[in-house]
């Protein structure tokens, strides 16, 4: 028994210390970027500051937000995000729930047409030929609609609703005059609250940070996301640069200063709403991804 209590004391050690060692890990780029956004870039890039803030200035955050363009870009995503993931969890919960029931006929056929497009995809270029037959090239619906429902989402939520809500109380309720529709609403859902956050966080993350959809399916400027704008800022602050290369010294030197702050402040501005949103739905997170991962 005494071996026993040894063993167990060192092992809790251990594993404190990594997760200790983990901690910082995660944590030290997040700091660093945050110090970097409003210390001095010469202390930056000469490694003065290396956690902490040195010569504080917001002159970077200035740069950003003077751009009004970012104040529309903001507005854009978080009408993306919002309107994409209430579409994506009208079509993902019942679509999951009825699949999860035994009474579903054709219930095998429809899963392995779902699994096969995890395996094959039509591609970009065709792709792109149907959201322009569809008529949704530059419209909101062009970053909504594609993707909107994926395969792992899809058998993510038909486990949950299998291991949480059992046959017997579907049927105890069909007993009681219940219609399907009406358990789904009354019961469903208000159990199902885990799997609900955690699918709406894994979609709303993708629609905030996505991009690479804005440029091939948007042309008009003001329907741009705020990843696109500020792509684009980085991309000219560069291109700047690079056009400057032949001026003075000192003009050359300030707009390296200036761009590297821009750098920073764009990372955070890019991320902070979903760092505010985590954690309130972290308690539902870890519940919704464990129970809808593992098949009973």
């Amino acid at each position: 028994m005494k071996n026993h209590g040894l063993s167990d004391k060192a092992f809790e050690r251990i594993n404190n210390t990594l997760v200790l060692m983990i901690v910082i890990v995660i944590l030290y780029p997040l700091v660093f970027v945050v110090s970097a956004s409003i210390s001095d870039p010469s202390a930056v890039n000469s490694g003065k500051m290396w956690l902490w803030p040195v010569d504080i200035t917001l002159e970077g955050f200035r740069k950003v937000f003077e751009n009004t363009e970012i104040w529309r870009g903001y507005r854009n995503t978080i009408l993306y995000t919002i309107l994409g993931t209430i579409i994506h969890l009208v079509i993902l919960l019942p679509a999951a729930y009825a699949l999860s029931r035994k009474s579903l006929r054709g219930k095998k056929l429809i899963l392995w047409f779902i699994l096969f497009t995890m395996l094959f995809n039509g591609g970009l270029i065709p792709t792109y030929f149907v959201i322009k037959g569809l008529g949704m090239i530059n419209t909101v619906w062009a970053i909504v609609i594609p993707n909107v429902v994926g395969a792992w989402a899809i058998l993510v939520a038909r486990t949950f609703f299998q291991s949480t809500i059992p046959e017997d109380l579907v049927e105890a309720s069909k007993i009681d005059g219940a219609s399907d529709f009406y358990i789904f609403r009354k019961i469903v859902l208000p159990l199902s609250m885990p799997i609900i956050a955690v699918m709406a966080l894994f979609h709303a993350v993708s629609l905030w940070n996505q991009y690479f959809t804005a440029m091939i399916y948007l042309n008009d400027r003001g329907l741009y996301p705020l990843q696109l704008i500020l792509r684009e800022i980085l991309v000219i602050n560069e291109m700047g640069l690079e056009e400057d290369s032949a001026g003075s010294m000192e003009s050359l030197v300030e707009q390296v200063k200036v761009a590297g702050l821009v750098k920073y402040a764009v990372i955070i501005v890019s991320s902070l709403p979903l760092l505010i949103v985590y954690p309130f739905l972290q308690r539902f997170f870890v519940k919704g991804v464990l129970i809808g991962s593992v098949k009973e």
